[in-house]
């Protein structure tokens, strides 16, 4: 079940204390449980915008889209990579940027089926995404808040997730225990590449990100997940650029263009990245 325990206040960083439906710091700042179960810990002075993050409407078409389950291997190839021995019983689990939930959902689902209980938590800046996530899983922690200032104490999890996300390295570092490893999943070179080709009269050159490495973590694998799948009607494919940046990004001559297709087969092409954070030596800081 969900227990939204061992939480920090966002305005002084104080711990959070579960009373009935609220959480509350020892300074008197209140944070009340929504309906669907989730908790707000993104302070309006830590917004910048109104209403931050993925709107109601994107939020409804990634769900749509996921649903039909044509990313399932991407949850297959997140568990068959995670690092041996760092997937038990007890592990911790944040995933930093979770949308509506539809990852950290089904990696519990299978664990569940696999005897393995792991304590799960998401986190988001969107509201909407965080209430949807709320409404389809119980079993999960919810929060609406930023990646930039996560509202935990240090070493609280064991392994951070970001998946398609903004990530945030000296805040994954510091909410990580010792052994914690950290998963990034992102696009490859190829990822949606017919669908794109359709968008843009001309495709960038892929740049990897974080290729040169990062400060406070080790690389430990790295795979490629590539697979094809195939859509087969207007609404699908306007569920799936509805949830891309290449629905603001690709000219109104593409999306017109793209208006005109009843079927498309796509090509997915994702990068799975785990880390192990570096213990770093208090003597030489």
């Amino acid at each position: 079940m969900s227990t939204l325990e061992n939480l920090s206040c966002p305005i002084d960083l104080a711990p959070l204390q579960r009373r009935e439906r609220s959480l509350i710091c020892q300074h008197g700042h209140t944070y009340d449980l929504a309906k669907t179960g989730y908790v707000n810990l993104l302070p309006v002075q830590n917004k910048r915008s109104k209403d931050p993050g993925d709107s109601k409407e994107m939020v409804a078409a990634r769900h749509a889209f996921l649903k039909q389950q044509h990313y399932f291997p991407i949850v297959q190839a997140i568990l068959s990579t995670w690092p041996q021995g760092h997937l038990r019983s007890g592990v911790r689990v944040l995933d930093a940027g979770c949308g509506e939930g539809y990852y950290l959902s089904e990696i519990g689902r299978i664990l569940a089926d696999r005897h393995v209980d792991i304590e799960r938590m998401g986190l988001d800046i969107s509201k909407w995404a965080i209430t949807a996530a709320s409404k389809a899983d119980k079993n999960v922690s919810w929060l609406v808040a930023s990646n930039a200032s996560l509202p935990m104490p240090e070493q609280r999890f064991d392994a951070v997730i970001c998946l398609f996300g903004f990530p945030v390295f000296t805040e994954f570092s510091r909410v990580l225990s010792d052994d914690g490893v950290l998963l990034l999943v992102e696009s490859g070179a190829n990822h949606l590449i017919e669908l794109r080709k359709i968008l843009y009269p001309s495709i960038h050159e892929y740049k990897p990100t974080f290729a040169a490495g990062l400060v406070d973590f080790e690389l430990l694998s790295e795979q490629s997940e590539i697979f094809s799948f195939e859509l087969n009607s207007q609404a699908q494919i306007q569920q799936l650029l509805s949830m891309t940046p290449h629905i603001h990004k690709a000219s109104y001559e593409g999306r017109e263009a793209v208006a005109l297709l009843n079927t498309i087969t796509l090509t997915a092409d994702i990068k799975l990245r785990w880390y192990r954070k570096k213990i770093r030596d208090v003597n030489n800081v």
